[in-house]
């Protein structure tokens, strides 16, 4: 969650962040992060070291069972997502 959020002060340009956390004992763990994509991000100039803080957390995720995606969703949003799974 530590990255997710770096991530978002680090390319949200002082926007905002909500965060949402979800789970249970046999059904894993959710974890949610989204900002606000300023206006142009698309074609913005690149930020040193951009993407490999997401590529450290997909191998993270990936080996403890669990699943990542992130990227930009259709209301302007970037979403980072990760579910772990969380025995009983």
């Amino acid at each position: 969650m530590q990255e997710g959020l770096t991530n978002a002060r680090k390319h949200g340009h002082g926007a905002g962040a909500s965060v949402t956390v979800r789970g249970a004992a046999g059904e894993g763990l959710t974890v949610e992060i989204r900002n606000p994509l300023p206006p142009g991000a698309a074609g913005g100039a690149a930020i040193p070291g951009a993407g490999t803080g997401l590529i450290g957390l997909a191998e993270r995720t990936g080996l403890a069972g669990g699943r990542l995606e992130h990227g930009r969703t259709g209301s302007g949003d970037f979403r980072l997502w990760a579910w772990l799974p969380w025995p009983r």
